[in-house]
């Protein structure tokens, strides 16, 4: 349904799931299980598997924290993307490798729910990508102390609302890890 002409593939985007990122998000290590699944899934039916690194002041670019978790390896030829805002297409070659791989559809995964995930999900949304959100294989911290709902809450929202997000000729869409299919 994408808008994207000649775009009819698939692709697995995991975001910013790095040490400093998810240090204290909610089901850690349940999501990156899940994120696990989807890249074993991804691989075994020739899926790229595309992996999203934030680096801004606080998160430094070769630090500790920059690195993605060890539960998670990137092999060889997989794309990574370096990015410094929130959507993962801003200032990025994100584009260029999903053009390269004829991707016109998204399934995405990772952290943080309320910030880069939900900015890469409309980014690819308005640039004319299906967009896929994996329910359980998202995650944020506890931001309840500047305002913010509870993590469960976020994350709840979220799922919800981009359920029915749709756009002339794309749509938006969840399901939970055992339900996708590549």
């Amino acid at each position: 349904m994408t808008t994207l002409n000649d775009r009819p593939d698939t692709a697995l985007l995991v975001i910013d799931v790095q040490n400093g990122v998810v240090v204290g998000a909610h089901r850690r290590d349940d999501v990156i299980a899940n994120i696990n699944t989807l890249i074993d899934r991804a691989r075994a039916a020739g899926v790229p598997v595309i992996w999203v690194q934030h680096s801004d002041d606080a998160l430094e670019r070769g630090s500790d924290d920059w690195q993605y978790v060890p539960e998670l390896v990137r092999e060889a030829g997989e794309p990574l993307v370096h990015k410094s805002y929130g959507d993962s297409f801003e200032e990025t070659d994100l584009e260029s490798a999903l053009a390269e791989h004829r991707v016109g559809r998204l399934v995405v995964a990772g952290a943080q729910t309320d910030a880069c995930v939900r900015s890469t999900l409309h980014g690819a949304v308005v640039r004319g990508y299906d967009a896929t959100l994996v329910a359980d294989a998202h995650t944020t911290e506890d931001r309840t102390a500047y305002g913010a709902p509870t993590p469960e809450q976020v994350i709840a929202h979220t799922n919800l609302y981009w359920k029915f997000h749709t756009a002339p000729g794309r749509r938006g869409g969840t399901l939970d890890t055992a339900e996708v299919t590549f």
